[in-house]
């Protein structure tokens, strides 16, 4: 749960690393997730930096 954003819900994505010989391999993108402090809500939890940049998170 802690590779989640808690206000889109956005989290690790999968797909293929391809090489330069074409050849498929599988890998994984993580979520860059920010701990900080909501106003509102109780201890910390993780955002996601486009939610921190477009202003959805109110912080203290």
């Amino acid at each position: 749960m802690s590779r989640v954003c808690t206000v889109c819900e956005r989290g690790q994505m999968t797909g293929n690393k391809v090489s330069h010989s074409n050849r498929k391999a599988r890998r994984t993108w993580n979520v860059n997730l920010q701990k900080v402090r909501i106003k509102g809500v109780r201890g910390k939890s993780y955002v996601c930096t486009n939610c921190l940049k477009s202003g959805k998170v109110d912080r203290v």
